[in-house]
């Protein structure tokens, strides 16, 4: 009686072929529906994906609020942990590190949505692929002087969640800054961050903003890789997807994740830069992951990103003799 009262142009129904999250009509409720819709309205009848994923995907102003202070708490574990507070060289393991962020989210009554990640790159060790800074890394790796550290971590709370890799550099003894040659790739890091938010723009798909940010890093002499996420009810949310891992030509064209870019939502800035050390006669991988923001007016980083190493132990600042 609704339908023929309104008589809608289309009838959205929860059914898709490329996205899970729309898709949550069984067969026995369609075929109900069908049996009862007056045969003039069956070929009105439609995917309702569009609607389903746009209201994932979209932010509001009061959730954008408390983003940004989920974010600054993500950034102060993280700080705190890559801090002398919680490693002391030579005798802290990397698992001990994962094991007090989890603890520490759980003391401020939060959630981790993954069991956090610490790994190591060093001189003496040759790099292995992209997968072993996640899974198949040996675990209570001894954290030394030297060490490069790296670290995924996220939280929940609120219905929404973070997703955030840094880095960090162990002093040797007498240093008080990280080497130069360390700096710099983190720069590098930094600029794929900036080919790949540079290239956002509304109504582009996820497959043209990486090969334009791809492009973009390899002719500045980069070695990027992209697999950009969206963020926000889930870890890894419904939206634009911008690379994945194994596929930096793009992923599948029919497979409904080549969906365009829409403002108001946000995005795991996740992504890394290969970059040959002469120092250590090796390559590292700076990879890095921050919460961006994409709206009516471009994009910004929910609370920041990093730009600084952080330092362990923090070099102690002194006035006078």
């Amino acid at each position: 009686a609704i339908i023929n009262k309104r008589d809608p142009k289309r009838i959205g129904l929860n059914f898709s072929k490329d996205h899970n999250i729309a898709d949550g009509l069984d067969k026995t409720d369609y075929e109900e529906f069908m049996s009862y819709l007056p045969k003039a309205y069956q070929k009105r009848v439609v995917s309702a994906e569009q609607l389903a994923v746009r209201w994932i995907e979209t932010r509001t102003e009061r959730e954008m609020v408390i983003y940004s202070q989920l974010v600054s708490i993500t950034h102060e574990i993280i700080a705190e942990a890559f801090s002398e507070k919680v490693i002391t060289p030579g005798v802290t393991t990397t698992s001990d590190v994962e094991w007090w962020m989890r603890q520490k989210v759980t003391e401020m009554g939060l959630e981790t949505w993954f069991h956090p990640t610490v790994d190591i790159q060093r001189s003496e060790e040759a790099l292995v692929g992209h997968l072993y800074s996640f899974s198949g890394r040996p675990e209570d790796m001894l954290i030394l002087p030297g060490d490069l550290l790296h670290c995924d971590f996220g939280i929940t709370y609120l219905r929404l969640n973070t997703d955030c890799q840094e880095l960090a550099y162990v002093l040797r003894p007498g240093e008080t800054s990280p080497p130069e040659f360390l700096v710099e790739a983190l720069r590098k890091g930094n600029r794929v961050q900036d080919h790949l938010t540079d290239n956002m723009r509304t109504g582009l798909t996820g497959n043209e903003i990486l090969a334009k940010a791809l492009e973009a890093g390899r002719a500045e002499g980069l070695r990027p890789a992209i697999y950009t996420h969206p963020l926000g009810s889930y870890g890894h949310s419904a939206g634009t997807t911008i690379g994945m891992w194994d596929a930096q030509d793009g992923v599948m064209k029919d497979d409904g994740e080549n969906y365009p870019l829409n403002p108001d939502t946000v995005y795991a800035i996740e992504l890394n830069t290969t970059v040959y050390l002469p120092e250590w006669k090796r390559d590292i991988r700076i990879m890095l992951e921050e919460a961006g923001f994409y709206g009516k007016e471009g994009f910004r980083y929910v609370n920041g990103r990093q730009t600084e190493l952080l330092l362990i132990p923090r070099p102690l600042t002194h006035q006078g003799q």
